[in-house]
């Protein structure tokens, strides 16, 4: 119990008082989808506030309720994929990663106004929500190459202006820095401290060719070993061949991998359906910081377990 006592009082002493890796712990509820038992999964977000309250307690009491917290956690991962730690994270583009500077209407109206667009923009949010909702007729993919025919109609039956040069301003408008900010300003520190841990990172997006710009536009292409973009692996998320096709690429095997991301239908069932473990943006995780210290939970575990002395599980 001494040496455990001295490993998780260390590694929390790392986490939650290094300012650049500090372990935040929002208070939150959504219970996560069912795991295949149909039993519900506890939920994480509360798990990382019961975390970080733990390592402000009396010591007995947080390492404790660590051991507590920890045994949770591997029920649930032994449950669902059979392991503890994983190799690889599995990164959402636009809503995780990403997310617009601005409204979308608000740009398609201002730069369609010089163009004859007359739409306010709660009606072209309307009629973009309409049309990106209905079936795209010319392929089973929306996100061909560079996407130019689906985004053509989008913008179309969006704004009611089929002008070319509105179509081609705003199109590029949206391959450059200006259009995008990254969710997380901690999200550069974070990645580099998880790639030095040995964790693999790739991106796994639903988007056409411009999204390999657009992460060079922001610095943060360098981030990641690879990115598989639908336009690219000819298949959209929740299909599970997009997130096998990360895996294959980083080397790993499903089950050694984790996909964070914003769409509980995209991200949360397709990862699971491809034999990844998966937690949902905004509800199960709300920074990568938090992404960081689960996978320093799950390394410790190993220690734990490999220390010589009783297993915590």
């Amino acid at each position: 119990m001494a040496l455990r006592t001295r490993i998780i009082t260390r590694a929390f002493s790392n986490l939650t008082h290094k300012p650049k890796l500090q372990v935040l712990g929002n208070g939150s509820s959504d219970v996560i989808r069912a795991d295949p038992t149909g039993n519900p999964v506890s939920n994480l977000r509360s798990s990382f506030s019961t975390a970080a309250a733990a390592v402000e307690a009396p010591a007995s009491a947080s390492v404790e309720r660590l051991f507590g917290l920890v045994k949770e956690y591997e029920d649930y991962r032994r449950g669902l994929y059979g392991g503890l730690t994983h190799k690889a994270l599995l990164v959402d583009a636009v809503g995780t990663l990403v997310i617009p500077s601005q409204p979308m209407a608000q740009i398609y109206k201002q730069i369609g106004e010089k163009y004859g667009v007359e739409y306010s923009e709660d009606e072209i949010l309307k009629r973009y929500r309409w049309a990106y909702g209905q079936p795209w007729g010319r392929s089973s993919l929306r996100y061909v190459n560079d996407g130019r025919p689906f985004w053509q109609h989008i913008v179309s039956c969006s704004t009611g202006c089929s002008d070319s040069q509105y179509f081609e301003e705003l199109y590029n408008y949206y391959t450059t820095e200006k259009a995008w900010h990254l969710c997380d300003p901690e999200a550069e520190r974070v990645f580099q401290a998880l790639r030095a841990a040995g964790v693999k990172l790739a991106i796994v997006s639903n988007f056409d060719t411009r999204l390999r710009p657009v992460l060079r536009a922001l610095n943060c292409d360098h981030w990641f070993d690879a990115v598989a973009v639908s336009a690219e692996v000819e298949a959209e998320k929740p299909n599970p061949t997009i997130f096998l096709k990360a895996c294959e690429l980083l080397g790993v095997n499903p089950d050694d991998a984790v996909h964070v991301g914003d769409d509980r239908r995209n991200d949360i069932w397709g990862a699971r359906d491809a034999g990844c473990d998966a937690w949902l943006w905004g509800s199960d995780v709300v920074s990568f910081k938090e992404v960081f210290f689960f996978q320093n939970l799950l390394y410790l575990v190993k220690l734990l377990n490999k220390s010589g002395e009783t297993k915590i599980c």
